[in-house]
C-alpha cells in the first residue's frame, strides 16, 4: 500500500501517512524502525504494510517508495 508522509516526530519516531484517498493512518516507532529509515519528511511518498481491519488496522512497516 502506498501513501504520503503527513506527520513525523523525530523524538518519538511516530507519525502518520495519508492514503491516496485522504485517509490518515498513524504509525508508531516500531513500524518506523521496521523500515530502516533514519528520517522522514512530510510529503515523501512511502510504502506501508498494515495488519488488521477497521478499528484494529495498524501500520507495521513504513519505508520509502522507490520506482
Amino acid at each position: 500500500m502506498q501513501g504520503t508522509a503527513y506527520t513525523y516526530d523525530p523524538e518519538t519516531r511516530a507519525g502518520s501517512v495519508l492514503l491516496d484517498d485522504g485517509t490518515p493512518v498513524p504509525f508508531d516507532a516500531a513500524a518506523f524502525d521496521a523500515g530502516g529509515l533514519r528520517m522522514l519528511r512530510p510529503g515523501q511518498r512511502v510504502r506501508i504494510e498494515v495488519e488488521g481491519e477497521g478499528e484494529d488496522r495498524r501500520v507495521v512497516l513504513v519505508t520509502l517508495q522507490t520506482f
